[in-house]
């Protein structure tokens, strides 16, 4: 099994304080750091939450979350060079970009994004200026420049270096206005992914951040990529889905590869009282990081 460090995220700042902060605890009380063998590498507090939209950039929080991404970007970094693995445990999908700062300011490196939502909107389009429903767009550098160009080294990935595999919000993202994907970005829907199997759209996806010139590639998994029957805890859910058994094939795979870090975002357990999903997701992870080995 990997040398993974788990860094903790609870970030909130591109979504809402509606319990995602409390992920990290979730899944450490559910066994994670101890099944995988992991050592415990700090935790980055996010700042104030302010739930007024930002006039000139039109999202929430944009200065708050350069900031975060500074500074989970210093941690991350250093564990990579550390020689470890990180897995970070958000908090909402905004803590991306302080993942792949870390990876940018290391040279090229993938993207293996693993979410329900293509998270590709543009500030105008997005309801109420959530940056959780733009990172994707945000880390290929389109939007504000104060997150889309973190340190002047925007775009953090290239479109061509990018693979979204299991989103099914086509028709959502066009009643609000979001941007197409670019062509160069690789896009694997949920009907894609069933018409090839979990197994070999993962393999494909790893071919295809493997083979292009990058050093390795980041995992992001929104935990929404799963079927809304065995994830209903998350803040914007979906019909449909994966299965945990697909999402543990892909998983499996994608660490298998040259990936670099793993982050888990979105999961809130205000809405697993009784801890079961918790304890799921944990079981699923730990499952595709001993497939890999």
């Amino acid at each position: 099994m990997r040398d993974v460090a788990i860094i903790e995220a609870p970030s909130v700042l591109g979504l809402r304080p509606t319990g995602v902060e409390e992920l990290p605890g979730a899944l450490l009380d559910a066994g994670l750091a101890d099944g995988l063998g992991a050592v415990r590498a700090g935790r980055v507090e996010p700042g104030p939450y302010d739930p007024e939209r930002d006039p000139g950039s039109g999202v929430l929080n944009p200065a708050g979350i350069a900031d975060y991404s500074v500074r989970l970007a210093d941690v991350v970094g250093g564990v990579l060079d550390g020689g470890r693995f990180p897995v970070v445990l958000g908090g909402d999908c905004s803590v991306l970009l302080g993942n792949l700062l870390a990876l940018r300011r290391r040279g090229r490196h993938g993207l293996l994004f693993l979410d329900g939502h293509t998270d590709f909107y543009q500030p105008e389009a997005e309801p109420v200026g959530e940056v959780a429903s733009m990172e994707l767009a945000l880390a290929t550098g389109r939007g504000p420049a104060v997150l889309a160009d973190l340190e002047g080294r925007g775009p953090l990935v290239r479109d061509a270096d990018a693979v979204a595999l299991g989103f099914r919000d086509q028709a959502e993202a066009s009643v609000f206005g979001m941007q197409p994907l670019p062509d160069e970005l690789h896009a694997m829907d949920l009907d894609a992914v069933r018409e090839l199997g979990a197994a070999e759209a993962a393999r494909r996806a790893v071919d295809l951040l493997a083979g292009g010139g990058s050093a390795g590639y980041w995992v992001h998994l929104d935990v929404d990529v799963l079927a809304d029957a065995v994830m209903p805890a998350v803040d914007y859910r979906l019909a449909g889905g994966l299965s945990w058994e697909e999402l543990e094939t892909v998983l499996g795979l994608a660490l298998a590869g040259p990936a670099v870090g793993l982050d888990v975002a979105i999961f809130n357990p205000r809405l697993d009282p009784d801890g079961t999903i918790a304890a799921r997701l944990t079981e699923c992870l730990l499952r595709a990081f001993a497939s890999r080995d």
